[in-house]
């Protein structure tokens, strides 16, 4: 099925490149609602986009104060397409050691911040490679065993259950930078800013969503 009008709700909860996200989605061929509220999400919406730039103790504050806390937990529960970026992947697991965070502990896992090591700069930011599992979806155009995204952290999540790995990326050690169950995704990287793969990773998100 073709991608273009999938309604996406893009959640607006006061943080990171909004903007940015909703463009990409736009250009890839979504209709973009932004939601600053679950209140706000249209019954049409077909799928639902969780961006994150910034801090994770300001994030989770957000999400407990308009509800979407609550409401990401159900919509996940139901398997409905689901896309986090960042923020929205490290939000997903039990804890975070920035601000000694809690998450919403949907997957098990501890966000750490990166190891000091020798020549290793903190935040990771650039281009690096992420590398698929084999058979993993979404990557319709791309190259499980390598594609080249756009990362600005500073944490990262080293381990999680094998079962949702989706992708890896070295940068000091191998750490997780993807994740999915059923229908939920998530990426460490910023489609967004990642050029042309990035797009070709959006729009084969809206493909899975709008079928």
């Amino acid at each position: 099925m073709s991608c273009v009008s999938v309604p996406v709700a893009l959640i607006d909860y006061g943080m990171g490149n909004l903007r940015s996200v909703a463009r990409a989605l736009e250009k890839a061929g979504a209709k973009v609602h932004l939601a600053p509220e679950p209140g706000e999400i249209p019954e049409e919406a077909r799928a639902l986009v969780f961006p994150g730039q910034g801090a994770i103790v300001d994030c989770m504050k957000s999400l407990s104060q308009t509800g979407f806390g609550s409401f990401i937990c159900e919509w996940l529960w139901r398997d409905k397409p689901f896309l986090g970026i960042c923020l929205g992947l490290q939000a997903l697991f039990e804890h975070s050691e920035e601000g000694d965070c809690a998450g919403l502990g949907i997957f098990r896992g501890q966000v750490q911040r990166f190891a000091a090591q020798s020549g290793l700069k903190v935040p990771h930011m650039g281009w690096n490679t992420a590398s698929f599992r084999p058979g993993a979806p979404l990557l319709q155009g791309l190259n499980a065993s390598g594609e080249a995204f756009y990362f600005v952290h500073s944490y990262r999540l080293p381990c999680v259950p094998e079962e949702i790995v989706w992708c890896e990326t070295d940068y000091g050690s191998r750490f997780v930078s993807g994740i999915r169950h059923g229908r939920c995704f998530a990426t460490q990287f910023h489609p967004e800013k990642s050029q042309s793969k990035g797009l070709q990773l959006y729009r084969n998100f809206l493909d899975m969503s709008g079928s």
